[in-house]
Formats: C-alpha cells, sequence, structure tokens
C-alpha cells in the first residue's frame, strides 16, 4: 500500500505534514510547527503518530517536539548539527543516513545554508521529498547561517533528486517569490506560465506545495545558478557567485 502525505495549513504560512504507512500504522510527523494541530489532524485522520523527523532547528518546524512525544510517546530524529537546539531528541541523523517508517526508507539529504544542519528526507519508492526550508516553489530558505558555496552544493544535491521527485516544502511563499523569479528570470517562458497558474491557485485559496522537481530545474532562479543566461545576467564566475547575488537581491526585493 502506498504511502499517505495528509498536508494541513498551521501558524501564519507554514504547512505541517503527517506521512502515514497503511501497512505498518505508522505515522511520522514532518517538523512540528503547532503541536496542537498535528495532534488534532492525526486523530481526525485516525492515525498514530510514532515519529517526528525534524528538518532543522526553528521554533515553527520543531517547537512542538516535546508537547506532541508527551502525548504520543513518540520518537524523534532530528539533524546532528542542529539537535543541541532541538527538544526531545532520541536519534541524530546526517547526510547518507536512513531513517524508516514502516517498510519505507527515506534518505537524509544534508541542506545546510539555511541553518548549518538543515535535513532534507528523501523517500526515493514514493518519489517525494521533504525539503523542510532549504527550497521553496520558486525560492530558497533565507542564508541565515550558511554560505554560498555551502547553500549552492545543498541545492545541487537537490537537483540531482530523480526530476519526477514530489518536494513537500515547509511555507506558503510562492506567490511572494514568484515576483523576484519574474524580476530575476524575465523571459523564462516556463516560469511566465508558472507564474500565472501560481496567481490562479492562490485566488482559489488553492496550495501552491507540493510542487515537482521537473518545474523548479526550469523556473526556479535559485536552482538555474548555473545556467550561463543568468550568471550573465547575475554575475559571477561560478554558480556559487551567481546564488549569492540572487539570495542577496531576494533579501532585498
Amino acid at each position: 500500500m502506498p504511502l499517505q502525505v495528509h498536508q494541513f495549513p498551521c501558524l501564519s504560512d507554514n504547512y505541517g505534514f503527517l506521512l502515514h504507512d497503511p501497512e505498518s500504522g505508522e505515522t511520522t510527523c514532518i517538523d512540528t510547527p503547532d503541536a496542537q494541530e498535528y495532534l488534532r489532524q492525526a486523530e481526525a485522520k485516525g492515525w498514530r503518530i510514532t515519529q517526528i523527523w525534524n528538518t532543522h532547528w526553528h521554533a515553527d518546524h520543531a517547537g512542538g517536539n516535546e508537547a506532541i512525544k508527551a502525548a504520543t510517546g513518540c520518537t524523534i530524529t532530528a539533524p546532528a548539527g542542529d539537535a543541541p537546539k532541538i527538544a526531545g531528541v532520541d536519534r541524530t541523523v546526517s547526510q547518507d543516513d536512513t531513517v524508516k517508517l514502516g517498510a519505507f526508507t527515506a534518505h537524509v539529504i544534508d541542506v545546510g545554508g539555511h541553518t548549518n544542519g538543515h535535513i532534507a528526507y528523501h523517500l526515493p519508492d514514493a518519489a517525494i521529498a521533504f525539503v523542510g526550508d532549504s527550497l521553496f516553489a520558486l525560492g530558497c530558505g533565507r542564508m541565515f547561517e550558511g554560505t554560498p558555496p555551502q547553500f549552492w552544493a545543498s541545492l545541487t544535491r537537490l537537483k540531482a533528486l530523480p526530476e519526477d521527485t514530489k518536494l513537500y516544502c515547509a511555507h506558503e511563499y510562492t506567490a511572494a517569490n514568484a515576483k523576484f523569479a519574474l524580476h530575476a528570470d524575465p523571459d523564462n517562458a516556463a516560469l511566465q506560465d508558472y507564474a500565472r497558474e501560481i496567481t490562479a491557485k492562490r485566488a482559489a485559496s488553492e496550495p501552491t506545495v507540493p510542487t515537482l522537481l521537473s518545474l523548479e530545474l526550469e523556473t526556479n532562479p535559485f536552482l538555474r545558478a548555473d545556467d550561463p543566461a543568468m550568471q550573465a545576467r547575475w554575475g559571477g564566475s561560478e554558480p556559487s557567485e551567481t546564488f549569492a547575488a540572487l539570495r542577496a537581491a531576494k533579501d532585498s526585493f
């Protein structure tokens, strides 16, 4: 039986995710922005929370750990680099480690940059990845702790995933990201089409998450920092330099 992803809004612009394996009955929280909402959503689905997989230490991703663990007795997996700042951790993981949900395996990817220890969880058998704040539809996270070469290396690891991978990012930022993307890459016809779809979805109060890696590779300016046209427009002899210019421009856009 396939894995089930239950996505729901919480806080001001976060998405919560419950990942459920019907065969084993296991359910993991992908991050914990709002403990009570996660517990309500799991109860409404009739799912028992057995695990939490954290992507990074920020409070809107790990703030609900203790309350959910107290209510369910679940085990918490967190990135080794961020674990000292995360409550209730039972196991730490890093690049190339794996975690299990029933018979399904998630591969841990180092996506440091937004925070130094940020990780993503890729489940190849389900063609999905939970990327936290490392990558957004048409955007990427602010570089609070990392460096441009580090963050670009992280995005390169995500770019290498199969193109049919469905990316679950943690915030509904896409409309704002689209405005910057059109500024950054104004001649991109695929981006123009995507931006129109986003406008229509948000007008109908529909989520723009998840997104497909294949679409992001065509349209997300931060994933295209190695494209000669983007380098010509934004400068930089290395992709990490072009990425740095794009990230700085977005920060003040």
